[in-house]
């Protein structure tokens, strides 16, 4: 009987270990993945009211696509840039347009995000088809204004050619929302960005892995006296369709603050998540970060410098919203880049300096 507890004891104790990516590792990812050269600013919203938000960028027929969110004012849709290079950008059009009709539950808020996409670094960056449709998660929600209202998550997809700008087909009703009953309790008061990932070795037990970021119940916070945080969860599916809650904690959270927008890439038999912070403990900006896993549920949190953070005019006081790519050598550091006056673009760093080549 004591063999037998002492077996189990080190089965358990080497699933524990195995579940934390060593320092080392952990370090050369940082290496792999660091831009500490900025670029500037790629794309901009078409006049000064505007402001643009969230890239998500892939490639198809030798060229590459950027689907973003923009907001004038009322409530965000979801436009598609094209570029050959990765630096500069040609907006083609809108792929998730407000519907205006206030009776359906996305009326005024659309923002959307490709997934499905060849998660592996380096690789493809094209969009996967499932049952003969591209998908894309958004954010939902039909109150006018800046993440106003009841903010839910959609599904749209469409058959179409994906490098044209044409409407994809929304979801009648949410797969996600913050009155599910099976809601948890660091999500019950809005949902937002959302990524997908089709595992088919099914790691969790399920083809289709969501992670999602949301705000909650502050009763849970152990500093009162913040009440915003924002942390990443998860969620599975087998149609990606029908959606059901992974676990009951979120993910990757830190004790104040935000911690949101995750994006997931794999590089050998790591998964990295790239993400945003920010107003963490004694913070005042947003900035980008990365963390790593073996499972796709224990994340070991980078500790080191920040992957993007403010230090220019056009960034100096939010850097954040992450899309990394590694294209011919290069990694190329998409992010939401937003200014003293509260102007707001896409901005690219990159592993290289290119800025010597403008």
């Amino acid at each position: 009987m004591k063999t037998r507890w002492l077996l189990l004891f080190c089965l358990i104790a080497t699933t524990a270990i195995a579940q934390e990516v060593p320092d080392s590792v952990m370090q050369k990812i940082y290496n792999e993945i660091k831009t500490p050269y900025k670029y500037g600013l790629v794309v901009s919203p078409s006049n000064s009211a505007k402001k643009v938000d969230c890239p998500t960028v892939f490639r198809k027929d030798n060229r590459w696509y950027m689907s973003y969110i923009e907001f004038d004012g009322t409530g965000y849709e979801t436009l598609l840039a094209e570029s050959t290079d990765l630096l500069h950008w040609k907006t083609l059009g809108t792929l998730l347009s407000r519907s205006n009709d206030s009776t359906n539950w996305d009326a005024y808020q659309r923002a959307g995000y490709a997934v499905l996409q060849d998660y592996n670094w380096g690789r493809s960056y094209g969009l996967q088809k499932y049952k003969g449709h591209y998908w894309m998660t958004y954010i939902g929600g039909n109150t006018k204004g800046y993440e106003a209202g009841t903010l839910s998550i959609g599904i749209a997809k469409t058959k179409n050619n994906i490098t044209t700008a044409h409407a994809w087909q929304t979801s009648d009703a949410p797969a996600l929302t913050a009155t599910d009953k099976d809601v948890r309790w660091w999500e019950d008061k809005k949902l937002f960005k959302s990524t997908v990932i089709w595992d088919k070795e099914k790691t969790t037990g399920y083809p289709f892995v969501m992670y999602y970021n949301a705000n909650g119940d502050t009763s849970h916070n152990r500093d009162k006296k913040t009440r915003w945080f924002e942390r990443i969860g998860m969620a599975v599916s087998n149609d990606m369709t029908h959606w059901k809650r992974f676990q009951t904690d979120p993910v990757m959270h830190h004790k104040i603050g935000i911690t949101g927008d995750a994006v997931i890439q794999k590089i050998k038999d790591v998964w990295v998540m790239f993400y945003f912070g920010a107003f963490w403990e004694g913070r005042k900006d947003a900035f980008n970060r990365f963390a790593c896993s073996y499972d796709l549920v224990h994340w070991t949190d980078w500790t080191g410098e920040d992957l993007i953070k403010p230090s220019t005019v056009y960034d100096a006081k939010y850097a954040h919203k992450s899309f990394v790519v590694k294209w011919n050598g290069v990694v190329y550091h998409f992010y939401n880049a937003v200014d003293d006056k509260e102007n707001r673009a896409i901005a690219v760093a990159t592993s290289v300096d290119l800025t010597l080549n403008k």
